[in-house]
């Protein structure tokens, strides 16, 4: 036997329960909005090109360009479209970019842990240490929201061997880490059940510009093309969720930005067969489906 998670089984698609989103929609769209601080002269981070010795300072400031600047334009985006976001936070930004967090704040949308900052990684870190990460990021968003995240994707989408647990034991309902399904499913952790909600590894800018270096067409392209499909093929009427994985120091270059824009629009034109939401608005939803709908409850 080869060694396994014991996370969740395995679920074959074609025997899955048919529920639908809110509207009898049967494809949920929610945006992934990463918000991200890092530190000058260490710690990880994408880059533009590849980095000399630290301080880096191209690499950095191109990726402070997203808070700076990008990150403000995608807000004008959101509001010309009226789409939700998820806002994926390092609490880093709370001091850094105060401004930046309280502008999505006032447009309501759903604040998700996205650990300190994306300088590091979870996976590496003792139980203990991985703990009080955990710990910080969510008292953070507490504090500055008046209520705490739900919902958390870890920087890097690293995960130590405890990690779900760990995010069960502090309150958290969903997890964005895990990309192997295209509908919510239930994990099992030590403090009880946990929603992991579709995050995508392939419709997401980092992936995509950084690592396959596409062009802003391209991108674009791939989000209008993934969303068709997906149409296309949710006539089984089984449910989907579609998420999209945006970077303000990415999408928010204004050439890139113009693309986003008319993918963007594309999609908001059918809100008629479309449930655009928030991956909070998802686990609200599946709350409500009958017991068993979802696999692995």
């Amino acid at each position: 036997m080869l060694p396994t998670h014991g996370r969740y089984d395995y679920h074959d698609w074609p025997t899955r329960r048919a529920y639908a989103w809110p509207g009898e929609a049967r494809l949920a769209v929610y945006l992934g909005l990463n918000l991200e601080h890092f530190a000058f002269g260490e710690g990880l981070g994408a880059e533009l090109a590849p980095g000399g010795p630290q301080p880096d300072v191209l690499n950095f400031a191109w990726r402070d360009y997203g808070n700076r600047v990008g990150a403000w334009r995608l807000l004008g985006l959101l509001d010309e479209l009226d789409l939700p976001a998820t806002v994926l936070l390092n609490s880093a930004m709370y001091d850094y970019a105060p401004a930046l967090v309280a502008a999505h704040r006032a447009r309501g949308d759903e604040i998700a842990g996205h650990g300190r900052t994306n300088s590091e990684r979870q996976s590496v870190l003792s139980e203990a240490e991985e703990r009080g990460l955990i710990a910080a990021s969510t008292a953070a968003i507490a504090h500055h929201e008046g209520r705490a995240p739900r919902g958390w994707l870890s920087p890097w989408i690293a995960e130590s061997h405890t990690t779900p647990d760990l995010l069960a034991e502090a309150g958290y309902a969903y997890t964005l880490n895990w990309c192997a399904d295209d509908a919510p499913i239930w994990m099992r952790t030590r403090g009880g059940r946990l929603l992991a909600i579709p995050y995508p590894q392939e419709v997401n800018d980092i992936p995509s510009i950084v690592g396959r270096k596409d062009g802003a067409e391209q991108f674009a392209d791939m989000v209008v093309d993934d969303f068709e499909e997906r149409l296309h093929q949710t006539r089984d009427g089984l449910a989907q969720v579609m998420g999209i994985a945006l970077h303000p120091y990415l999408v928010g270059q204004p050439y890139r930005m113009r693309h986003l824009r008319r993918a963007l629009t594309h999609l908001s034109a059918r809100r008629d067969v479309v449930w655009f939401t928030t991956a909070g608005g998802v686990l609200d939803h599946v709350l409500t489906l009958p017991p068993g709908t979802i696999p692995g409850e």
